[in-house]
């Protein structure tokens, strides 16, 4: 039977030998005898599992020698098993072992007086145990969780499975707290044969009401610009400045440490990140610190000018590729170790100093065909899995630090993922929140049946999240717009910048980010918060 007991398990096992009472040898010979025989192959629980089935490794062994082994009968449930011997064992030749209980007799025709019958009862167990797991809630990041679960079968559990095996108790339940858990947890449930369920929890951190605009390094440095979102937050319009840590020149805004960004000039020291954010926090605001990733001009031509390549999206030819309207070296390589390393460096560096979010951007590969294109070091993998990875790796890093991770993508990533490798589904298994940049001005004519997006805010936002929000279904991610507060083409006022939040509204979507590059804001657009 199997039952919660922790699982002992041997290669070895000694077979007891039946001698009669009238034997005339002395207790110590008899002793000696006694473990002559040996049969390897069987757990200590005598219970085999769907590995050891699998390919069964039964074989007798005597203490002396083969020779002890001549003319032993072996048999399994009581019919005779093929066998061969070897290296001084009698080896089972991959006898059926089907579910249930058996035994294994060897009976020795060698004439020697003192060998009777040895058994040896065992059972096959096949049956992986049954895990179930309750979700588990965080209050933040990286803030301590407790894994609960119950168990039918299985002798012990792992959690994360590093550390001791998880008690289980006399009704199959257990849990384990973790100080510091990963957002993804795993957790193993083991019987007495080996069989393993596996499972994965996620620590699932509730995404706060967001409304945030946007400001560059440089307008944060600029009390014309700054004052502004600041008398936003005041009047309650708004909850969140989303600040760049990296902006689409590379630069750093903060005195980072990171070696690489001052190695290749890219610290600009424009604003004191501890003072920026005691300001905001005083005010009962959120920050959210934007990372430009792969678009990275400074990175892209320091490495190019240090021979180093391989850092670059490329031309076919080797040479860099040329990035179109965003210039010959401006985009980095997505699948270079050190590219992806010196982001996840900075965004590590800015949740320890107390950033609330880690928002990239440019999280993307160059517009342009694939055939056009080189990734080094991306061998078999796609674009977009290996941008996942990225944002897998990235949030791996930042978790236990208590940021949220939230990844700015193209609209029509919903339904093109390829066209900028993009994989919403994909990378928002691995964020606590997708960013499309859904802003009206840059949808084509008739796109989501809507005949001029530009001019119809509500429509195009409305129907293009809803799109969104059923790619995220199941991911454990929630969906924060990026709107437009801004005119091209078309003004947009605060009626226009109303309508796209009354859109998000009705996709069930309450936060979103402003997005104006002059941070010159329409407090009339916005509801004021309670």
């Amino acid at each position: 039977m199997r039952g919660h007991r922790p699982r002992i398990r041997s290669a070895v096992i000694t077979i007891s030998l039946v001698v009669p009472a009238c034997t005339a040898l002395g207790a110590f010979a008899i002793q000696s005898l006694s473990h002559q025989l040996r049969v390897e192959g069987l757990g200590s629980e005598g219970v085999l599992g769907r590995a050891d089935v699998s390919s069964p490794r039964l074989a007798i062994t005597a203490k002396e020698g083969a020779d002890d082994l001549a003319e032993l009968e072996v048999r399994l449930d009581g019919k005779p098993v093929h066998t061969h011997r070897a290296d001084g064992r009698v080896i089972l030749d991959a006898p059926v072992l089907a579910e249930g209980r058996h035994e294994l007799t060897a009976t020795s025709h060698s004439g020697l007086p003192f060998l009777h019958d040895i058994s040896r009862t065992f059972t096959v167990d096949t049956t992986a145990p049954k895990l179930r797991l309750s979700p588990v809630r965080a209050t933040r990041p990286g803030a301590p969780v407790t894994v609960r679960g119950r168990v039918e079968d299985a002798g012990r559990v792992k959690v994360s499975i590093a550390g001791a095996p998880v008690p289980v108790r006399d009704d199959g339940t257990f849990s384990r707290r973790l100080e510091r858990p990963p957002a993804h947890i795993d957790v193993a449930a083991m019987d007495a044969g080996g069989n393993v369920t596996r499972g994965h929890v996620d620590a699932v951190a509730p995404y706060p009401l967001t409304r945030a605009a946007h400001l560059t390094a440089i307008g944060w440095a600029s009390p014309e610009v700054r004052e502004p979102v600041l008398q936003l937050i005041k009047d309650r319009k708004l909850n969140t400045v989303e600040l760049d840590i990296k902006d689409e020149d590379g630069e750093v805004g903060y005195d980072s440490s990171v070696p690489l960004a001052r190695e290749i000039g890219a610290v600009k020291n424009r604003y004191d990140a501890h003072k920026v954010l005691d300001t905001l926090h005083g005010m009962g605001a959120r920050v959210v610190g934007r990372i430009v990733a792969f678009r990275d001009p400074l990175l892209a031509q320091a490495s190019h000018r240090q021979g180093k390549d391989h850092r670059l999206v490329q031309a076919p030819d080797g040479s860099p590729y040329n990035g179109g309207h965003y210039g010959k070296l401006s985009f980095t390589n997505f699948a270079d170790p050190e590219v992806r390393q010196y982001n996840i460096a900075l965004a590590t560096e800015a949740a320890k100093l107390g950033f609330d979010d880690i928002l990239y951007d440019y999280v993307r590969r160059p517009d342009g065909k694939l055939s056009t294109l080189r990734f080094p070091g991306l061998g078999d993998q796609t674009p977009e899995k290996s941008i996942a990875d990225f944002v897998a790796d990235t949030r791996r890093s930042i978790r236990p630090e208590g940021a949220y991770l939230g990844v700015s993508v193209f609209g029509i990533a919903a339904t093109r993922p390829t066209e900028i490798a993009q994989d919403i589904p994909a990378m928002a298994q691995h964020a606590d929140y997708i960013a499309p940049m859904v802003y009206p001005s840059h949808w084509a004519a008739g796109e989501y049946g809507v005949a001029s997006p530009n001019a119809s805010p509500y429509e195009i936002v409305n129907r293009s999240l809803a799109d969104f929000a059923k790619q995220i279904k199941g991911t454990g991610a929630t969906v924060v717009p990026w709107l437009q507060d801004f005119s091209l083409g078309v003004h947009y006022g605060p009626n226009e910048v109303a309508d796209q939040i009354r859109a998000a509204a009705g996709d069930g979507m309450n936060s979103f980010l402003l997005w104006n590059a002059g941070a010159a804001y329409q407090g009339a657009a916005l509801a004021t918060l309670r």
